[in-house]
Protein backbone atom coordinates (compact mmCIF):
# COMPACT_ATOMS: atom_id res chain seq x y z
CA UNK A 1 0.00 0.00 0.00
CA UNK A 2 1.76 3.47 -1.19
CA UNK A 3 0.87 6.13 1.66
CA UNK A 4 -0.84 9.14 -0.26
CA UNK A 5 2.10 11.95 0.82
CA UNK A 6 4.42 9.41 -1.25
CA UNK A 7 2.35 9.99 -4.50
CA UNK A 8 2.76 12.57 -7.38
CA UNK A 9 -0.10 13.95 -9.08
CA UNK A 10 2.02 14.14 -12.41
CA UNK A 11 5.41 13.19 -13.06
CA UNK A 12 7.16 14.66 -15.99
CA UNK A 13 9.80 12.45 -17.50
CA UNK A 14 12.31 14.11 -19.67
CA UNK A 15 13.96 17.50 -18.47
CA UNK A 16 14.54 19.08 -22.50
CA UNK A 17 12.24 22.07 -23.39
CA UNK A 18 9.20 20.18 -23.58
CA UNK A 19 9.55 18.81 -20.78
CA UNK A 20 10.55 22.22 -18.36
CA UNK A 21 8.08 24.25 -20.74
CA UNK A 22 5.63 22.06 -19.34
CA UNK A 23 6.59 22.06 -15.48
CA UNK A 24 6.23 25.53 -16.22
CA UNK A 25 2.52 25.83 -17.27
CA UNK A 26 1.53 22.97 -14.48
CA UNK A 27 3.65 25.07 -11.76
CA UNK A 28 2.21 28.21 -12.59
CA UNK A 29 -1.40 28.11 -13.73
CA UNK A 30 -2.73 25.05 -12.21
CA UNK A 31 -3.40 23.76 -8.90
CA UNK A 32 -1.71 20.86 -9.11
CA UNK A 33 -0.17 20.61 -5.93
CA UNK A 34 2.44 17.92 -6.25
CA UNK A 35 4.74 17.28 -9.40
CA UNK A 36 8.16 15.84 -9.77
CA UNK A 37 10.52 15.87 -12.83
CA UNK A 38 12.61 13.38 -13.49
CA UNK A 39 15.69 14.09 -15.85
CA UNK A 40 18.65 11.08 -16.42
CA UNK A 41 20.76 13.42 -17.31
CA UNK A 42 22.92 15.59 -14.59
CA UNK A 43 21.09 19.19 -15.77
CA UNK A 44 18.63 20.04 -18.40
CA UNK A 45 18.57 20.04 -22.11
CA UNK A 46 21.64 18.32 -22.64
CA UNK A 47 19.92 15.92 -25.74
CA UNK A 48 18.06 17.71 -28.74
CA UNK A 49 17.50 21.15 -26.70
CA UNK A 50 21.40 21.41 -25.98
CA UNK A 51 22.61 24.44 -27.67
CA UNK A 52 24.66 22.37 -29.69
CA UNK A 53 22.14 20.08 -31.38
CA UNK A 54 19.46 22.30 -32.96
CA UNK A 55 19.49 25.02 -35.52
CA UNK A 56 18.61 27.50 -32.45
CA UNK A 57 16.16 29.07 -34.73
CA UNK A 58 13.00 29.94 -32.85
CA UNK A 59 10.64 29.09 -36.40
CA UNK A 60 7.46 31.63 -36.68
CA UNK A 61 6.71 29.63 -40.41
CA UNK A 62 7.19 32.68 -42.39
CA UNK A 63 10.39 32.10 -44.65
CA UNK A 64 10.11 28.06 -43.82
CA UNK A 65 8.86 27.81 -47.85
CA UNK A 66 7.97 23.79 -47.26
CA UNK A 67 4.85 25.17 -44.30
CA UNK A 68 1.80 25.16 -45.88
CA UNK A 69 -0.79 28.30 -44.55
CA UNK A 70 -2.14 26.58 -41.85
CA UNK A 71 0.63 25.35 -40.50
CA UNK A 72 2.79 28.26 -40.77
CA UNK A 73 -0.74 29.96 -38.84
CA UNK A 74 -0.29 27.08 -36.04
CA UNK A 75 3.57 27.54 -35.78
CA UNK A 76 3.43 31.24 -35.64
CA UNK A 77 0.37 31.34 -32.73
CA UNK A 78 2.95 28.53 -30.72
CA UNK A 79 6.30 30.59 -31.26
CA UNK A 80 4.68 34.13 -30.67
CA UNK A 81 4.13 32.20 -27.16
CA UNK A 82 8.09 31.51 -26.61
CA UNK A 83 9.14 34.86 -28.18
CA UNK A 84 6.53 36.74 -25.39
CA UNK A 85 7.92 34.60 -22.76
CA UNK A 86 10.97 36.03 -23.85
CA UNK A 87 10.89 39.13 -24.04
CA UNK A 88 8.93 39.30 -20.36
CA UNK A 89 11.62 37.41 -18.71
CA UNK A 90 14.74 37.58 -20.53
CA UNK A 91 15.28 41.63 -20.74
CA UNK A 92 19.12 41.27 -21.09
CA UNK A 93 18.97 38.98 -23.83
CA UNK A 94 20.84 35.84 -22.12
CA UNK A 95 18.71 33.45 -23.81
CA UNK A 96 18.16 34.51 -27.09
CA UNK A 97 19.89 36.88 -29.92
CA UNK A 98 17.41 38.76 -31.98
CA UNK A 99 18.42 39.56 -35.70
CA UNK A 100 16.88 39.81 -39.49
CA UNK A 101 16.23 36.68 -41.75
CA UNK A 102 14.93 35.75 -45.19
CA UNK A 103 14.39 33.01 -47.49
CA UNK A 104 16.83 33.36 -50.01
CA UNK A 105 14.74 32.69 -54.20
CA UNK A 106 18.26 32.13 -57.09
CA UNK A 107 16.42 31.34 -60.46
CA UNK A 108 13.57 32.42 -62.13
CA UNK A 109 11.97 28.75 -60.66
CA UNK A 110 12.05 29.94 -57.29
CA UNK A 111 11.78 33.57 -57.42
CA UNK A 112 8.46 32.89 -58.86
CA UNK A 113 7.65 30.53 -55.73
CA UNK A 114 8.43 33.59 -53.53
CA UNK A 115 6.08 36.04 -55.38
CA UNK A 116 3.49 33.24 -55.05
CA UNK A 117 4.06 32.52 -51.35
CA UNK A 118 3.87 36.28 -50.45
CA UNK A 119 0.81 36.89 -51.64
CA UNK A 120 -1.10 34.12 -49.44
CA UNK A 121 1.36 34.52 -46.06
CA UNK A 122 1.13 38.48 -46.56
CA UNK A 123 -1.97 38.48 -44.40
CA UNK A 124 -0.46 36.47 -41.31
CA UNK A 125 2.68 38.20 -41.67
CA UNK A 126 2.20 41.63 -41.91
CA UNK A 127 6.23 42.40 -41.92
CA UNK A 128 6.99 39.99 -44.20
CA UNK A 129 8.40 41.33 -47.63
CA UNK A 130 9.67 40.63 -50.85
CA UNK A 131 13.33 42.37 -51.57
CA UNK A 132 15.23 42.41 -54.71
CA UNK A 133 18.82 42.32 -55.52
CA UNK A 134 19.58 46.20 -54.01
CA UNK A 135 18.09 45.23 -51.12
CA UNK A 136 19.59 42.51 -50.72
CA UNK A 137 23.05 43.71 -51.00
CA UNK A 138 22.57 46.34 -48.17
CA UNK A 139 21.13 43.92 -45.59
CA UNK A 140 23.63 41.03 -46.27
CA UNK A 141 26.23 42.48 -48.52
CA UNK A 142 28.15 38.82 -48.73
CA UNK A 143 24.82 37.03 -50.18
CA UNK A 144 25.76 39.50 -53.59
CA UNK A 145 29.12 39.56 -53.92
CA UNK A 146 30.82 37.16 -56.25
CA UNK A 147 27.22 36.47 -57.76
CA UNK A 148 26.45 36.59 -61.46
CA UNK A 149 25.11 39.91 -61.53
CA UNK A 150 22.49 38.24 -64.19
CA UNK A 151 21.51 35.58 -62.12
CA UNK A 152 17.56 36.50 -61.04
CA UNK A 153 17.57 36.23 -57.06
CA UNK A 154 14.84 37.79 -54.26
CA UNK A 155 13.90 37.48 -50.90
CA UNK A 156 11.39 36.97 -48.42
CA UNK A 157 12.71 39.41 -45.71
CA UNK A 158 10.91 40.10 -42.11
CA UNK A 159 13.40 42.07 -39.07
CA UNK A 160 11.55 39.46 -36.69
CA UNK A 161 14.00 36.52 -36.21
CA UNK A 162 15.36 34.94 -32.92
CA UNK A 163 18.14 32.64 -31.93
CA UNK A 164 17.58 31.10 -29.06
CA UNK A 165 19.64 29.07 -26.59
CA UNK A 166 17.02 26.55 -25.85
CA UNK A 167 19.43 25.41 -22.50
CA UNK A 168 19.16 28.07 -21.44
CA UNK A 169 15.43 28.53 -21.61
CA UNK A 170 14.63 25.22 -20.28
CA UNK A 171 16.39 26.21 -17.18
CA UNK A 172 14.42 29.69 -17.26
CA UNK A 173 11.38 27.40 -17.32
CA UNK A 174 13.07 25.29 -14.11
CA UNK A 175 14.09 27.80 -12.49
CA UNK A 176 10.62 29.91 -12.80
CA UNK A 177 8.97 26.62 -11.64
CA UNK A 178 11.13 25.52 -8.36
CA UNK A 179 9.95 29.43 -7.22
CA UNK A 180 6.81 28.18 -6.93
CA UNK A 181 8.00 25.75 -4.07
CA UNK A 182 6.80 27.94 -1.39
CA UNK A 183 3.07 26.79 -2.29
CA UNK A 184 3.17 24.04 -4.15
CA UNK A 185 5.69 20.34 -3.92
CA UNK A 186 7.44 20.87 -6.84
CA UNK A 187 10.55 18.18 -6.97
CA UNK A 188 13.57 17.71 -9.33
CA UNK A 189 15.51 14.59 -9.79
CA UNK A 190 18.38 14.80 -11.79
CA UNK A 191 21.00 11.76 -12.84
CA UNK A 192 18.08 9.03 -12.59
CA UNK A 193 16.87 7.61 -15.49
CA UNK A 194 13.40 5.84 -15.52
CA UNK A 195 13.84 2.55 -16.67
CA UNK A 196 10.59 1.19 -16.78
CA UNK A 197 7.15 3.04 -16.40
CA UNK A 198 4.26 0.25 -14.87
CA UNK A 199 0.48 0.37 -13.94
CA UNK A 200 -0.50 -0.64 -10.76
CA UNK A 201 -3.77 -0.15 -9.81
CA UNK A 202 -4.62 3.03 -10.42
CA UNK A 203 -1.40 4.56 -9.86
CA UNK A 204 1.57 4.51 -11.93
CA UNK A 205 5.15 3.17 -10.89
CA UNK A 206 8.22 4.59 -12.76
CA UNK A 207 11.39 2.50 -11.43
CA UNK A 208 14.83 4.01 -11.71
CA UNK A 209 17.47 1.48 -10.25
CA UNK A 210 16.45 0.79 -6.70
CA UNK A 211 14.22 3.87 -6.48
CA UNK A 212 10.69 4.07 -7.27
CA UNK A 213 8.23 6.84 -7.71
CA UNK A 214 4.28 6.89 -7.92
CA UNK A 215 1.97 9.01 -9.87
CA UNK A 216 -2.08 9.59 -10.89
CA UNK A 217 -0.32 10.67 -13.87
CA UNK A 218 2.48 10.95 -16.41
CA UNK A 219 3.56 12.99 -19.15
CA UNK A 220 6.94 11.51 -21.08
CA UNK A 221 8.48 14.30 -22.92
CA UNK A 222 11.61 12.35 -23.58
CA UNK A 223 11.73 12.96 -27.39
CA UNK A 224 12.57 9.45 -29.79
CA UNK A 225 12.47 7.99 -25.95
CA UNK A 226 9.10 8.64 -25.90
CA UNK A 227 7.94 5.89 -28.41
CA UNK A 228 9.81 3.39 -26.19
CA UNK A 229 7.79 3.96 -23.09
CA UNK A 230 4.77 3.78 -24.99
CA UNK A 231 5.39 0.41 -26.71
CA UNK A 232 6.31 -0.67 -23.27
CA UNK A 233 2.73 0.14 -22.26
CA UNK A 234 1.29 -0.93 -25.69
CA UNK A 235 0.87 2.75 -27.18
CA UNK A 236 1.69 3.13 -30.71
CA UNK A 237 2.50 -0.23 -31.84
CA UNK A 238 1.83 0.98 -35.89
CA UNK A 239 4.63 3.46 -35.17
CA UNK A 240 8.45 3.58 -35.88
CA UNK A 241 10.55 6.31 -36.20
CA UNK A 242 13.66 7.49 -39.31
CA UNK A 243 15.92 9.06 -36.76
CA UNK A 244 17.77 12.44 -38.83
CA UNK A 245 20.77 13.73 -38.03
CA UNK A 246 22.14 17.16 -38.23
CA UNK A 247 25.35 18.45 -38.31
CA UNK A 248 26.75 22.10 -39.11
CA UNK A 249 29.40 24.05 -39.90
CA UNK A 250 31.20 26.48 -39.03
CA UNK A 251 32.52 29.78 -40.90
CA UNK A 252 34.00 33.60 -39.77
CA UNK A 253 30.99 36.55 -39.93
CA UNK A 254 30.00 36.35 -43.39
CA UNK A 255 26.02 36.96 -42.51
CA UNK A 256 24.07 39.27 -40.51
CA UNK A 257 21.07 37.70 -39.68
CA UNK A 258 19.68 33.93 -40.62
CA UNK A 259 19.51 33.30 -44.54
CA UNK A 260 17.66 30.09 -45.71
CA UNK A 261 17.97 28.52 -48.89
CA UNK A 262 14.23 27.56 -50.47
CA UNK A 263 13.18 24.62 -49.13
CA UNK A 264 12.55 21.42 -51.26
CA UNK A 265 9.42 20.24 -51.96
CA UNK A 266 9.50 16.18 -50.61
CA UNK A 267 12.17 16.98 -48.10
CA UNK A 268 10.65 18.64 -44.72
CA UNK A 269 14.23 18.92 -43.59
CA UNK A 270 16.34 19.72 -46.43
CA UNK A 271 17.21 23.39 -47.01
CA UNK A 272 20.14 24.96 -45.41
CA UNK A 273 20.31 28.06 -43.55
CA UNK A 274 23.54 30.16 -42.42
CA UNK A 275 23.21 32.44 -39.16
CA UNK A 276 24.91 34.02 -36.44
CA UNK A 277 25.47 31.74 -33.58
CA UNK A 278 23.57 32.85 -30.80
CA UNK A 279 25.83 33.87 -27.82
CA UNK A 280 28.77 35.14 -30.61
CA UNK A 281 27.94 36.86 -33.74
CA UNK A 282 31.11 36.66 -35.11
CA UNK A 283 30.80 33.05 -36.14
CA UNK A 284 28.61 31.85 -38.46
CA UNK A 285 26.79 28.50 -38.45
CA UNK A 286 25.79 26.79 -41.55
CA UNK A 287 23.40 23.62 -41.44
CA UNK A 288 22.02 21.48 -40.77
CA UNK A 289 22.91 18.57 -42.99
CA UNK A 290 20.58 15.44 -42.54
CA UNK A 291 21.44 12.11 -42.29
CA UNK A 292 19.78 8.71 -41.18
CA UNK A 293 21.03 6.80 -38.13
CA UNK A 294 19.68 4.20 -35.84
CA UNK A 295 20.47 5.96 -32.83
CA UNK A 296 17.73 8.02 -30.25
CA UNK A 297 20.30 9.88 -29.21
CA UNK A 298 23.34 11.60 -31.58
CA UNK A 299 26.63 10.26 -30.28
CA UNK A 300 25.16 8.05 -27.70
CA UNK A 301 25.79 4.87 -29.15
CA UNK A 302 24.37 3.05 -26.31
CA UNK A 303 20.86 3.81 -28.06
CA UNK A 304 21.44 1.46 -30.57
CA UNK A 305 19.59 -1.21 -29.25
CA UNK A 306 17.03 1.32 -28.00
CA UNK A 307 16.24 2.36 -31.89
CA UNK A 308 15.53 -1.34 -32.77
CA UNK A 309 13.13 -1.85 -30.08
CA UNK A 310 10.92 1.04 -31.04
CA UNK A 311 10.58 -0.34 -34.63
CA UNK A 312 10.50 -3.83 -33.52
CA UNK A 313 12.01 -6.77 -35.74
CA UNK A 314 8.94 -6.95 -37.44
CA UNK A 315 8.28 -7.46 -41.54
CA UNK A 316 6.01 -4.36 -41.68
CA UNK A 317 8.87 -2.49 -40.14
CA UNK A 318 11.56 -3.44 -42.76
CA UNK A 319 8.85 -3.28 -45.62
CA UNK A 320 8.27 0.91 -44.27
CA UNK A 321 11.99 1.38 -43.94
CA UNK A 322 12.59 0.39 -47.83
CA UNK A 323 9.70 1.74 -49.11
CA UNK A 324 10.76 5.56 -47.82
CA UNK A 325 14.61 4.62 -48.42
CA UNK A 326 14.26 2.92 -51.46
CA UNK A 327 12.60 6.73 -53.15
CA UNK A 328 15.48 7.65 -55.99
CA UNK A 329 15.23 11.20 -54.64
CA UNK A 330 15.00 10.52 -51.33
CA UNK A 331 18.16 7.86 -51.46
CA UNK A 332 20.23 10.19 -53.32
CA UNK A 333 19.55 12.88 -50.93
CA UNK A 334 20.64 11.06 -47.39
CA UNK A 335 23.75 9.68 -49.37
CA UNK A 336 24.83 12.95 -50.04
CA UNK A 337 24.07 14.39 -46.98
CA UNK A 338 25.64 11.19 -45.18
CA UNK A 339 28.82 12.39 -47.07
CA UNK A 340 29.12 16.26 -45.95
CA UNK A 341 30.22 14.19 -42.60
CA UNK A 342 32.68 12.59 -43.69
CA UNK A 343 36.74 14.66 -43.40
CA UNK A 344 38.02 15.73 -45.98
CA UNK A 345 35.58 15.27 -49.25
CA UNK A 346 32.35 16.37 -46.63
CA UNK A 347 33.72 19.84 -47.04
CA UNK A 348 34.02 19.79 -50.62
CA UNK A 349 30.88 18.36 -51.07
CA UNK A 350 29.12 20.68 -48.49
CA UNK A 351 30.54 24.15 -49.44
CA UNK A 352 28.40 23.92 -52.84
CA UNK A 353 25.33 24.25 -50.92
CA UNK A 354 26.71 27.15 -48.68
CA UNK A 355 28.08 29.37 -52.03
CA UNK A 356 24.24 28.83 -53.06
CA UNK A 357 23.94 31.50 -49.82
CA UNK A 358 27.25 33.34 -49.95
CA UNK A 359 29.11 33.16 -53.53
CA UNK A 360 32.62 33.95 -52.41
CA UNK A 361 32.65 32.06 -49.14
CA UNK A 362 35.98 29.91 -49.38
CA UNK A 363 36.91 26.13 -48.35
CA UNK A 364 39.52 27.53 -46.01
CA UNK A 365 36.84 29.47 -44.14
CA UNK A 366 34.73 26.33 -43.61
CA UNK A 367 35.29 24.01 -40.45
CA UNK A 368 33.10 20.75 -39.59
CA UNK A 369 31.35 21.71 -36.15
CA UNK A 370 32.68 18.81 -34.45
CA UNK A 371 30.15 17.60 -31.69
CA UNK A 372 27.34 19.64 -32.77
CA UNK A 373 24.13 17.98 -34.12
CA UNK A 374 21.39 16.42 -33.06
CA UNK A 375 18.25 13.96 -33.81
CA UNK A 376 15.07 14.70 -35.25
CA UNK A 377 12.93 12.10 -35.15
CA UNK A 378 10.50 11.54 -38.09
CA UNK A 379 7.57 9.44 -37.50
CA UNK A 380 6.89 5.91 -39.99
CA UNK A 381 3.33 4.79 -39.29
CA UNK A 382 3.80 1.20 -40.26
CA UNK A 383 0.26 0.70 -41.68
CA UNK A 384 0.64 3.45 -44.03
CA UNK A 385 4.34 2.98 -44.61
CA UNK A 386 5.08 6.42 -44.87
CA UNK A 387 6.65 9.43 -42.87
CA UNK A 388 4.12 11.36 -40.83
CA UNK A 389 5.58 14.92 -40.80
CA UNK A 390 5.59 17.07 -37.41
CA UNK A 391 5.26 16.57 -33.78
CA UNK A 392 3.40 12.83 -32.72
CA UNK A 393 1.53 12.71 -29.20
CA UNK A 394 0.27 9.47 -28.67
CA UNK A 395 -2.45 9.65 -26.01
CA UNK A 396 -2.42 6.52 -23.27
CA UNK A 397 -4.65 5.82 -19.85
CA UNK A 398 -4.02 8.48 -17.77
CA UNK A 399 -0.63 8.83 -19.54
CA UNK A 400 1.20 10.79 -22.90
CA UNK A 401 4.08 10.55 -24.79
CA UNK A 402 5.04 13.58 -26.64
CA UNK A 403 7.61 12.83 -29.38
CA UNK A 404 8.78 16.20 -30.67
CA UNK A 405 10.78 16.77 -34.17
CA UNK A 406 11.42 20.06 -35.44
CA UNK A 407 9.84 22.52 -34.58
CA UNK A 408 9.33 20.99 -31.64
CA UNK A 409 11.19 23.83 -29.57
CA UNK A 410 9.26 26.59 -31.06
CA UNK A 411 5.95 25.28 -30.01
CA UNK A 412 7.29 23.93 -26.73
CA UNK A 413 4.60 26.02 -25.18
CA UNK A 414 2.02 25.25 -27.12
CA UNK A 415 2.42 21.47 -26.33
CA UNK A 416 2.55 22.24 -22.53
CA UNK A 417 -0.42 24.13 -23.34
CA UNK A 418 -2.16 21.17 -24.75
CA UNK A 419 -0.41 18.53 -22.11
CA UNK A 420 -1.51 20.55 -19.39
CA UNK A 421 -5.44 20.60 -20.73
CA UNK A 422 -4.88 16.67 -20.61
CA UNK A 423 -3.44 15.90 -17.77
CA UNK A 424 -5.86 18.03 -15.56
CA UNK A 425 -8.74 16.18 -17.33
CA UNK A 426 -6.89 12.88 -16.24
CA UNK A 427 -6.86 14.40 -12.62
CA UNK A 428 -10.68 15.20 -12.52
CA UNK A 429 -12.99 18.16 -11.33
CA UNK A 430 -11.02 19.07 -8.68
CA UNK A 431 -8.19 20.47 -11.00
CA UNK A 432 -8.17 23.82 -13.18
CA UNK A 433 -6.03 25.17 -15.66
CA UNK A 434 -6.01 29.02 -15.62
CA UNK A 435 -6.12 29.51 -19.16
CA UNK A 436 -7.18 32.84 -19.06
CA UNK A 437 -4.22 34.05 -16.86
CA UNK A 438 -2.03 31.98 -19.68
CA UNK A 439 -3.00 33.96 -22.56
CA UNK A 440 -2.67 37.13 -20.90
CA UNK A 441 0.90 36.73 -19.54
CA UNK A 442 1.77 35.54 -23.08
CA UNK A 443 -0.15 37.63 -24.73
CA UNK A 444 -1.94 35.06 -27.17
CA UNK A 445 -5.32 36.77 -27.25
CA UNK A 446 -3.82 39.46 -29.43
CA UNK A 447 -3.11 36.19 -31.96
CA UNK A 448 -6.46 35.07 -31.80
Amino acid sequence: MVAKEDIYDIVIVGAGVSGTALLYVLSHYTNVEKILLIEKNKDVALVNSDKKSNSQTLHFGDIETNYSLEKAKAVNRAASMVENYLLRYDRDCAIYSQYHKMVLAVGEEQVKTLKERIEIFKAVFPELRLIGRQEIEEIEPNVLIGRETQEEIAALFTPKGYAVDFHALSQSFLDRSVAQNATKKIDVLMEKKVSKIAKEGNLFCLQMGEKSVFARTVAVEAGAHSLLFAKSLGYGQHYALLCVAGSFYFAPEVLRGKVYAVQLKKLPFAAIHGDPEVHNCAKTRFGPTAKVIPLLERHNYATLGEYFQTAGLRFSAFLSFAKILSDPFFLRYIVKNFIYDLPWIGKQLFIQEVKKIVPSIQLKDLEFAKGYGGIRPQIVNLKTQKLEMGEAKIIGENILFNITPSPGASTCLQNAFEDTETLISYLGEDYQFNKQQFWEDLGILSLT
